[in-house]
C-alpha cells in the first residue's frame, strides 16, 4: 500500500503543475524516512508521505531520535483506505457476529495472520481482539503477501489486509469479506458491512497524507495544503482515488493533526494492552 500512496503523491504533484522528486527511504518502520525529514531544512521543499505507522511507532519504539508530533508539521490529508477482515471460506462463519462466537468457542485454535508487527494489519487484528474479548494464536509474517498466501491455504484462518491488495480475492471467492473496518462502507464492496456495525466503535484505517519539518513557516504550508486540496477536488483524482477503495483526506491542517493525535492516542492503548515489542 506504501508504493501505491506514493504513486499517489506523484499523481497530486503532477496536478500541481511541480513534480515532487519521490525518494524512498525504507527501513524501521517509517522511521528512517521520518527522522531524515525531521533534519531536513524547513523550506517546504523536503516534505514526509506520513502514514498511520507514523502514529503507531510513537509508542511501538520506546526510543526514536524524534518526537513525530514535536517534529513533524502536518499539511494535508491525502487518502483514507479501509482493511477488509477476511477470513478462509473453511470458516464456517458468515458474519462477524458468528465469527466472535466462532472463535469464542475455541479459544486460542484460531490463527490470526498479520504483516510484520506493530503494522496496520497487525494492530488492526490486535484491537479487533481486545474489543471483542477474543483468543486467537498471531502468525505475524515479514510482508502481507506471505500471510495472504497462508490465508488462501488455510494455514490461517483469518487477516485484517487492505482493501485494494483484497478485493480480487473477494470478487472471486477465494476469500471471505465479513467486514471493512472503516466508520463507512466502502464504495467497491457496498454489500460488506462494517465492523462498527456489530463492534461499536471499531475503526480503523489506512491513511496518508503530507508532512513537513517543524517551524516550516505557516505561510509555506498554508499554501502547500491549499493546492493539495484543489487536487483532490480533481474528478480524476477522485476517480483515481475511489478505484483502490480510497477517499479523499481532505482538510485544513489543523484537520489533519488531529487525526494523527487521535490515532496515536488509540494505537497507544492497543500497544500497551497487547504488550507489542518492535522486532
Amino acid at each position: 500500500m506504501e508504493a501505491r500512496a506514493a504513486l499517489e503523491v506523484q499523481w497530486v504533484s503532477e496536478q500541481l503543475g511541480q513534480p515532487f522528486l519521490i525518494e524512498n527511504r525504507p527501513g524501521a518502520g517509517t522511521n528512517i524516512a521520518t527522522e531524515a525529514v525531521v533534519r531536513a531544512p524547513a523550506d517546504g521543499y523536503t516534505l514526509l508521505l506520513v502514514a498511520a505507522a507514523n502514529a503507531i511507532n510513537t509508542t511501538l519504539y520506546e526510543k526514536l531520535n524524534f518526537s513525530f508530533i514535536r517534529d513533524i508539521a502536518p499539511v494535508a490529508g491525502i487518502i483514507v483506505v479501509p482493511n477488509v477482515m477476511l477470513v478462509n471460506p473453511s470458516v464456517p462463519a458468515k458474519t462477524v457476529p458468528e465469527f466472535i462466537a466462532y472463535a469464542k468457542g475455541n479459544p486460542g485454535k484460531i490463527n490470526i495472520a498479520s504483516g510484520p508487527i506493530g503494522g496496520p494489519s497487525h494492530v488492526m487484528a490486535e484491537l479487533f481482539k481486545m474489543m471483542t474479548r477474543t483468543d486467537m494464536l498471531l502468525v505475524s509474517y515479514r510482508g502481507v503477501a506471505p500471510a495472504v498466501t497462508d490465508l488462501l491455504g488455510g494455514q490461517v484462518q483469518v487477516m485484517f489486509n487492505s482493501l485494494p491488495a483484497s478485493i480480487e480475492y473477494i470478487k472471486a471467492g477465494t476469500l471471505r469479506a465479513l467486514a471493512v473496518t472503516t466508520a463507512t462502507r466502502s464504495e467497491p464492496l457496498p454489500g460488506i458491512p462494517t465492523m462498527g456495525e456489530f463492534v461499536p466503535g471499531y475503526e480503523a484505517s489506512q491513511w496518508y497524507g503530507v508532512g513537513a519539518p517543524k517551524h516550516t513557516p505557516t505561510e509555506i504550508i498554508e499554501k502547500l495544503n491549499k493546492e493539495v486540496n484543489a487536487a483532490l477536488a480533481d474528478a480524476k483524482m477522485k476517480a483515481r482515488l475511489a478505484s483502490v477503495g480510497g477517499t479523499a483526506l481532505s482538510g485544513l491542517p489543523a484537520d489533519f493533526g488531529k487525526l494523527i493525535a487521535e490515532e496515536t492516542e488509540k494505537w497507544a492503548k492497543v500497544i500497551k494492552f497487547a504488550g507489542i515489542q518492535p522486532q
